[in-house]
């Protein structure tokens, strides 16, 4: 059987994550990278991958059969995966949650109107998160859901510190309150400001002569970043930052507290957790599951949008429904 050909458009550290992803699959191959810098400047793990400018997707119409787009929710996939929808197959990591309804219409009727099939919104949150919190909400109405996020490196948080006049550089962590944490795993279902559930924890390189004061006092202010949360600013070395903090970790949990019983008598705890080494390696290996998805889905000629919501777990394997149901139910 042919492998299925996958493209990647975006080769920063979310497209890399997904070539390092396709290693691992049998059944899917990277037939290019695409990349709107110059192609002589990227070098993807495997020497051997082509690598093109983002122009040349012009011309790969009917060649690939999913485009992974890894480029940023902000400014990138709100126009990418829409007009890439009318040509390809695509799956896209967007993530900015109260955005999602109007991307997803977007996507639909440009994957609708050419016979493609547009997979959003997947990663791990929005993602597994979500179908998780879908999951449990449904199997326990009377009950209340929670999620944590971290420790973890926020990387726009991180970037908005780096805007700041007088910082050459910075890394911040969002750490979930762990008294917070404790309370909803015994069962307790208590309301938490935001302030509450979460708080951030910044290391900061300045340059020569910044003042200090300032910087930490525009963080801890930050509408809609930092100023509903208790901030910590630590100043420290670029050495220091280079040396403890060039990870991209990350992780959380979902945990759902509901009441079954003709009383409500018995409580149920359920929690889905993360830890992860690399946030954009596992976001990427999630990509690689749901585009082997995307493929089989246009197969069936299922067109139009999907969220993780729309598609049945068995598309996401390798292996057929009789092998998932001998050795996996």
């Amino acid at each position: 059987m042919q492998p299925i050909q996958i493209g990647i458009l975006g080769y920063g550290n979310l497209g890399r994550g997904v070539e390092l992803a396709l290693q691992h699959t049998e059944d899917m191959v990277l037939a290019g990278i695409f990349t709107r810098r110059d192609p002589s400047g990227v070098q993807p793990v495997d020497s051997a991958v082509p690598v093109h400018h983002a122009d040349k997707l012009e011309e790969m119409e009917g060649q690939l059969d999913v485009l992974i787009l890894c480029g940023g929710s902000a400014k990138d996939l709100p126009v990418q995966t829409p007009a890439y929808a009318k040509k390809f197959h695509v799956v896209d990591s967007f993530d900015t949650h109260a955005n999602i309804p109007e991307h997803f219409s977007r996507v639909d009727e440009a994957a609708k109107t050419s016979g493609h099939v547009g997979v959003i919104s997947i990663g791990w949150d929005p993602g597994l998160f979500s179908l998780n919190r879908l999951m449990l909400e449904a199997i326990l109405p009377q009950g209340t859901g929670y999620t944590f996020w971290g420790k973890g490196v926020s990387q726009g948080h991180s970037d908005a510190i780096r805007r700041i006049e007088g910082v050459q550089d910075a890394r911040q962590y969002t750490i979930p309150v762990e008294s917070a944490l404790e309370a909803v795993r015994s069962g307790k279902t208590p309301h938490l400001t935001t302030r509450e559930k979460h708080r951030r924890e910044c290391f900061v390189v300045v340059r020569e002569g910044a003042d200090k004061d300032r910087i930490t006092k525009e963080i801890q202010t930050m509408p809609k970043y930092f100023d509903e949360y208790d901030t910590t600013v630590q100043f420290i070395t670029q050495e220091e930052l280079d040396a403890h903090h060039q990870g991209i970790p990350h992780g959380g949990q979902v945990i759902h507290t509901g009441k079954t019983g003709a009383n409500g008598e018995h409580t149920q705890v359920a929690e889905f957790s993360l830890k992860l080494d690399s946030n954009p390696e596992f976001t990427a290996s999630v990509l690689v599951a749901y585009a082997r998805a995307a493929y089989r889905l246009a197969q069936e000629k299922q067109y139009g949008a999907k969220t993780i919501f729309d598609i049945a777990p068995g598309y996401l394997s390798p292996k057929s429904p009789e092998e998932l149901r001998a050795s996996l139910l």
